[in-house]
Formats: structure tokens, sequence, C-alpha cells
């Protein structure tokens, strides 16, 4: 907890590392890439050299080594995502597995390595004992799909069908779009306008709605129908007139050629006395701290998940009557499996944030905690008197987080929600090879990658008021994500290259009873459409290709012992760290 009132430490960083210097070895991991350039980014100097062990050493630090690996079953990025559900979700919408053609679980793997070079630094700072971590993309992946994960093992049901469909539509121009609202009047007015029928407009919404709990959307066919019978231009004055939100599907050159060099997130200190408080009795390298957390959703609440899975107290603001989504079924022992899964473990303070009485409940909570985090609409913070100017009177030295979707970084720009984000920044072209039209993915990639980079936005912020006595800003988004996860794509295409994977990349092979993955760039060396699945494998082994079967069912993976359940009897993945 926080400690305005004395005296501030003798540091000068700029930056949370300034003074270290990274250092690398081994074998190549996931992403060693990502993790050089965002510990450069936060301050750290070394040398060009790559590898799977990162090491962060000097100033006041005794140093941290990151560990990165594939993990027990996977050798590269598809076998990453066949063997940990990640084919299986994004599949939905096609109806059968399909691997993502960016490299999604190693930018999880490498977000994650980063947290964990932070945590142990911070650790350290505060008296702790953390010098060693590990991290494999076989447990980033389990954390991308946790939520699925958790339907998947829930004593219901879910309550929309999983089936093939979804959008993005395309207009009688040609024009391939996102649709976005999350009011149903807004949804049916929008299809009325385009004189979809009504039958289809009811059976549609459900679908629609529960596409991001369910990573597909089987709506009527005659949805479809009716933005192909109708002009671009037609179906933005819809929109407009209805109040729901579309966007045309940017490519990654166009995103390229807009890109403003800007880094996931902002760090902005200013003058405070925080006193560098000593870690808690616990081990864990976040004890002793404390979490406010008035998030909505996915991409806070998750902040705030791994925070807690760190070790700090996280309170979590909820609306009188509590979260809604707390019923979200499908359900385990009366609570969500879903919202579990962002959500266990947390303390929960119910506040009406329209009250001003427990506005001022929720400053005097502030002036207690050490971080306060939310994802409210942009402007609403401070419409409600609780931005950061604001908390920071009585807390000086409280550490701000912000997840947005833009981050005011695109004037203009849609609703900040994960499949807008997805459309308007290129990643519909990039998560599909070049013999598939682009699309954005419905499995939740921007949601649970900003989450990640929020997570560590924080730590970073933690780690400079450590360092300085500061109190820090932090601001990160969605947007700030998707950039992570198409910077290679995005740099080929600003070279004038081709960005997209070649057609059947990562494309898993059919067999007689299932799936299989081979890593990128295999050769098949025969047909296994008439093998079994096993039989498939070894035949393959045989010829020193490392296949691994592709996780189709993911309640499968509830009986390999790395997932627990939860007090509510929900699954649980493991924490992704694994700390010594």
């Amino acid at each position: 907890m926080t400690s305005p009132a004395t005296p501030a430490i003798a540091h000068t960083a700029a930056a949370p590392l300034d003074g270290l210097c990274l250092e690398a070895s081994g074998p190549p991991g996931p992403a060693d890439g990502l993790v050089a350039g965002h510990l450069r980014l936060l301050g750290a100097v070394g040398d060009e050299r790559s590898g799977g062990h990162v090491r962060l050493r000097g100033a006041e630090f005794s140093g941290v080594t990151a560990r990165t690996s594939w993990g027990d079953t996977a050798v590269d990025e598809s076998t990453a995502q066949a063997a940990t559900g990640v084919m299986a979700v994004h599949g939905r919408r096609d109806g059968e597995p399909r691997g993502l053609a960016v490299d999604y679980t190693a930018t999880v793997t490498g977000v994650l390595a980063v947290q964990a070079l932070l945590a142990g630094l911070l650790a350290q700072a505060r008296g702790g004992g953390v010098s060693d971590a590990e991290v494999t993309a076989e447990r980033a992946g389990l954390l991308a799909v946790s939520q699925y994960l958790a339907a998947a093992g829930a004593e219901e049901s879910e309550a929309a069908e999983v089936a093939p469909g979804g959008p993005p539509f395309t207009s009688a121009d040609g024009v391939v779009f996102e649709l976005e609202t999350l009011d149903p009047g807004a949804w049916a007015a929008f299809w009325r306008a385009l004189d979809a029928p009504q039958d289809a407009i009811r059976r549609g919404w459900r679908p629609f709605q529960f596409r991001y709990a369910t990573a597909c959307a089987p709506f009527p066919r005659s949805l479809h129908d009716a933005t192909r019978a109708t002009a671009w231009e037609l179906i933005r004055e819809a929109a407009r007139s209805s109040g729901a939100e579309v966007c045309p599907l940017r490519s990654l050159a166009e995103r390229a050629a807009e890109h403003d060099g800007a880094p996931p997130w902002k760090l902005t200190p200013h003058p405070a006395s925080y006193s560098g408080a000593t870690a808690g009795e616990a081990d864990a390298p976040l004890a002793g701290v404390t979490v406010l957390e008035a998030g909505r959703r996915i991409q806070a609440p998750l902040t705030a998940h791994l925070l807690g899975l760190l070790g700090a107290e996280v309170v979590r603001i909820e609306p009188p009557g509590g979260d809604p989504l707390r019923g979200m079924p499908p359900a385990c022992s009366g609570v969500s499996a879903r919202w579990l899964a962002l959500n266990r473990g947390k303390k929960a303070v119910e506040v009406d944030i329209k009250s001003p009485a427990d506005r001022e409940r929720l400053r005097a909570m502030a002036a207690q905690a050490d971080v306060f985090l939310h994802n409210w609409a942009p402007g609403k913070a401070t419409e409600l008197g609780l931005d950061h100017e604001h908390l920071a009177t009585a807390n000086p030295a409280l550490v701000y987080a912000y997840t947005s979707g833009w981050a005011d970084r695109l004037p203009g720009a849609p609703m900040g929600t994960d499949f807008m984000v997805q459309a308007r920044t290129g990643v519909g072209e990039a998560a599909r090879p070049a013999d598939e039209p682009p699309a954005p993915s419905l499995m939740t990639l921007l949601d649970v990658l900003g989450g990640l980079t929020g997570a560590e936005a924080v730590l970073a912020g933690l780690l400079l008021r450590q360092r300085t006595g500061a109190g820090v800003r932090v601001d990160s988004s969605l947007l700030g994500a998707a950039d992570v996860l198409t910077a290679a794509a995005r740099a080929r295409a600003a070279a004038g290259l081709d960005p997209r994977r070649p057609a059947g990349f990562r494309r898993p092979l059919p067999t007689a009873d299932g799936w299989i993955a081979l890593p990128d760039h295999s050769a098949v060396p025969y047909d296994v459409r008439g093998l079994p699945t096993a039989q498939a494998l070894e035949r393959l082994r045989g010829h020193g290709l490392s296949a691994v079967p592709v996780v189709t069912d993911l309640a499968g993976l509830l009986s390999t012992g790395s997932i627990s359940r939860d007090a509510h009897g929900a699954p649980a993945v493991p924490a992704p760290w694994r700390f010594a």
C-alpha cells in the first residue's frame, strides 16, 4: 500500500529500466525480438544477441533472468496453437480448426516474459528474492483460451449455439466491413434500414451478442444477403441513423502508412514522495500491493487478474447488485465460469459511480491503493471526477492505469472493441493466409493481448515508482496490442513486400478421426486422411517430423493435469510464469 507522506527514494531513472543492461543467451525462444524490443523501450540497453534466456542486471539489482521455450509438446508456433486449443477456438467461425497466420502464442509468451522480468526486479527492489522466471508458449496459449476452457468445463452448455458463421459483412460494391453495437435496439434499427427479414433480425441478435464468448456467430444467412444487396454509402447511413457502427477492413499496408511509431503503452511520471515499500511476507513478487480495479468485460479484468496472480490484492469495483456478467452462462456453482476465469480470487466492493457519495468513497479507497485501473469509455473518468488528476490529489504516488481501445491515437476511430480494432488495424489480414479472405478472428485476440500489455505497463509503472518515488499514469490500449501482434507483418508491408503468409500456411491436416499439425514450413510426405490420428503421428515422427494432434474439444484439455478446479468447480489454468 502507498506511503505518500514519506521521503522519496534518491534515484533519477526517467524510465523503469534506466541503468540496466540486458543480455541474451541460450537457444532461440518463442519471442526473442519482442522481449528485447520492449525492454529497450523501457530503458534497458544491451547488445543485439538473441536467445531464449534474457537477463537484466545493473544498478541496484542483483539480476533477473527470464527463460522462454515452447513447452513439453510444442516445438514452434503451429504446434503450440494446436496443442493449447488456439486453433480450435479460432476455427469455430469456419467449422474446423484453423491456425492463426500471425504468431499469437509467441507474442503472448514474449509479453509474459517481460512481465516476469519487471515483476522480478520489483520484488528485488522491495527486498524479495526473485532471480529466475520461466514462461512457455504452451502455458501462454492456455491463458489465451482460458475463458473458452472455463466454459468447456462448466456444469451447463453455452447460452448461444457454437456453430460456423459470423462477420465480416460485404456491401454490394465490395466493401468488407465489421459491424458493432452493444444495443439490441440499434441492431434492429440497422437491419431494418437494410430491409432484412424481421425474423432474421430477431434470430441474429443472440449469436451476434455472444460472439465474444463463443468465437462464432451463426446468424441467418439472409443478413449477409441484405448487406450484399446494399451499397456501402447506404450501409454507412444505416449505421449513423441507428446508432450502430461499421468499420471497413483496413490492410496492413494502410496501417503501416499511418503508424506513428508509438510504443504499446505510455508511462507519464509526476512528482510524488513514495517511500518504496518493502515486500509482504509472501514470496509472490507483488505481495503487499493493492490494486483497485473498475474493469468491464475482458481487457482490464484480465490485467488485474494477472497482477493478482503475481501476488497483489485486487479489489474489484462493481455496480450495485454486482457485476451482471457474474450470471453469464455457462455457470459453475451458480457463477459464470467465464467470469471466474478473469475474476477469481478478487475481493468485490459495490459502488454506484453515479452517486456523489459513492464516488467520494471510491476516491477514499484510491487514496489507500497502489494501483487504480479502469477501462471506462473515453471521457467517462473525467466526467465522474475520477481521472488521474482527481485521484492523485489525495494519493500522488498512485499508479493510475487506463486500458482503452484507441489511446486517443486515431482521431475519428470507431468504437474501441476487439473486433473493430482488429478490422481497423489490419489484424484481419495478418490472421489469415493468402488463400483466405481477410477477416478478424472471432477469438478475442486483442482483448486478451490488451489485458497482457496492460499488466506489462502497470508493472513498469510500479517499478518506475519504486525506483524514483514518482507517481505514474499508465496508458495502454487495444490499438497498442494490435500493433504488437502485427509488427512483423506490418514491417513487411512497409518494405513493399507481401505481408501475408502463403496459401495453406499453418493449416492443420485432417486424419480419419481428427486433425494433426506439423511444424511451420514442414512438407507432408504423404496423405494422412485415411489414417487414424495416432498412426499418422507415428509415421510422421518416423520421418523426423514433430507433428502433434490438434485439440478440437477443449474439454479434453481438462484431464491433462495442468488445469485445476477452483472453489466453484470451474476450470482454472495455471499461472503462466514459474518463479524461483
